[in-house]
């Protein structure tokens, strides 16, 4: 029986795996989670430790029991696949590639990626490093059970990601296009400069992506407020409501039929305790559930 709250949309949070990958499950079901985010392994390593039997029985039995779903794996930080230069463009490559590899050994369908950084070689170029090293990533790992997500960005340094120009263009480079998806972080919309504080800001917002991507390629949120202001290209995140985009954008989003199923993952600072706060105000902030219970937001 699924102990998952059932959000419309999906709700959940980024949610630990330190003592076995399993315990992200158990998190996600203390905070009354739909759905979490996960790292495959330590986010700050090139190199981590494979799954052993029983880690991997417990986790599948965990997810049978909750109802709870992985619905995306966030890479580890250090993967830049935009860099040119050695070790890094290597080590960057193979971690990709078992990424790959751990997501579709968890049976997790989406795997969220930095864009990465050009560093100095220019915007152009990166884009086409990127695209190269999706495609060249996609036939060494010979997976094709997931979906890789490009997650746009704030735009900090010489990043990609912080247009939506940037997303179309790695895209259509990568020749597998029917392999890739995008992640829209509201934090870092915002740091880049796309409004989504009222329903007008918003579609326009979304009016521009749907033109330059298409809506379809729209598979997860990243659910973060931001303590710097718009445009700002500044990568800060803050509790909900408690930043820049305050309570507004979130119901905004929350309350739009088009994204009923995509999966809303918190990223916010504070940990469990913060993602329970916060999932419950989210919940609180649908207007289909709040009705239905006779409650006002």
């Amino acid at each position: 029986m699924s102990d998952a709250f059932g959000s419309v949309p999906p709700l959940g949070a980024h949610t630990s795996i330190a003592g076995g990958v399993f315990q992200a499950i158990r998190a996600g079901r203390e905070i009354r989670a739909d759905v979490v985010q996960i790292f495959s392994k330590n986010q700050m390593q090139w190199r981590g430790r494979w799954y052993s039997t029983e880690e991997l029985e417990t986790y599948f039995r965990l997810i049978e029991e909750t109802g709870i779903r992985p619905v995306t794996i966030h890479t580890a930080y250090l993967i830049n696949l935009a860099s040119v230069k050695e070790p890094v463009a290597r080590r960057s490559f193979e971690a990709f590639v078992d990424e790959l590899l751990r997501a579709h050994t968890l049976k997790v369908p989406f795997l969220v990626l930095h864009p990465g950084s050009h560093l100095g070689e220019g915007e152009p170029k990166g884009v086409q490093t990127v695209a190269r090293q999706l495609r060249r990533g996609f036939e060494a790992s010979g997976v094709d059970s997931v979906t890789v997500l490009l997650e746009s960005t704030a735009g900090q340094g010489t990043n990609l990601g912080y247009r939506f120009e940037h997303l179309r263009d790695i895209i259509a480079a990568s020749g597998c296009e029917e392999r890739l998806g995008v992640c829209l972080d509201t934090c870092h919309l915002y740091a880049a400069g796309y409004d989504l504080r009222t329903p007008e800001a918003w579609e326009q917002t979304f009016t521009r992506f749907d033109a330059l991507i298409g809506r379809e390629k729209l598979h997860a949120f990243h659910l973060n407020d931001s303590l710097k202001p718009l445009g700002s290209r500044r990568d800060r995140h803050a509790r909900i409501g408690q930043g820049e985009l305050g309570r507004s954008a979130f119901q905004v989003l929350l309350n739009d039929p088009r994204l009923e199923a995509v999966p809303m993952i918190l990223e916010v600072p504070g940990g469990n305790a913060a993602y329970a706060e916060d999932l419950l105000l989210l919940r609180r902030w649908i207007r289909k559930h709040t009705e239905s219970n006779g409650t006002t937001p």
